[in-house]
């Protein structure tokens, strides 16, 4: 017997009637390839696990969505080149814009071979940090402030940065001016430019 959760039976009784039976038949296909397969809720939408995520699947107004979690080092010619929608196979609104069956099972087979392989999705490398160039006002206003100026030499690449993108986003003068008394005095607190949003 399959292992059920019951939160993937609510997910599809509260979807769309067209969506029902395309989420009931990726689930039955899913299950069919991988028997030991662990369903649970990522996101507030299905997920399918073995040794990691495989697929998932979701429903919306008017399409479902299915898609692999490892797409991108799987068979390439499974999928649609154009996709109008999130997942592998982009807007699916009946079972016939799905692949035949033994083709979603292959698929299937294939993503659970690669967790079972251990191999991992290449992350693509972080942009290289560009010098921050900051303001010559905010440069003169600290420079009035000691524990503003420590604040903000003592802040992160990216603390720093939004306090310069802030300032500089003004749209008049009035407004920058008045973003820079606000930036000195918070920073004279240690306060980041968001501070109002961090958990305490």
């Amino acid at each position: 017997m399959p292992a059920i959760d019951p939160r993937i039976d609510a997910y599809i009784e509260k979807s769309a009637e067209f969506a029902k039976p395309i989420l009931v038949h990726i689930r039955a296909l899913v299950h069919k390839a991988c028997p030991d397969i662990t369903e649970t809720m990522k996101w507030s939408f299905p997920h399918f696990d073995h040794k990691g995520i495989v697929c998932s699947m979701a429903s919306f107004k008017q399409h479902c969505a299915f898609g692999f979690w490892k797409q991108t080092l799987m068979e390439k010619d499974a999928f649609p080149a154009q996709k109008t929608a999130m997942g592998s196979f982009g807007r699916i609104t009946s079972i016939n814009d799905l692949p035949a069956d033994k083709v979603m099972v292959d698929l299937i087979h294939q993503a659970i071979e690669l967790n079972e392989k251990g191999v991992k999705v290449q992350k693509k490398p972080a942009a290289p940090k560009t010098e921050l160039v900051v303001p010559d006002d905010l440069k003169k206003e600290l420079s009035k402030n000691k524990n503003a100026k420590a604040a903000f030499e003592k802040f992160s690449y990216s603390h720093r940065k939004e306090y310069v993108e802030w300032i500089i986003e003004a749209k008049t003068e009035a407004t920058r001016n008045k973003r820079l008394a606000t930036t000195v005095e918070w920073l004279s607190d240690g306060k980041s430019r968001n501070w109002k949003y961090e958990k305490c």
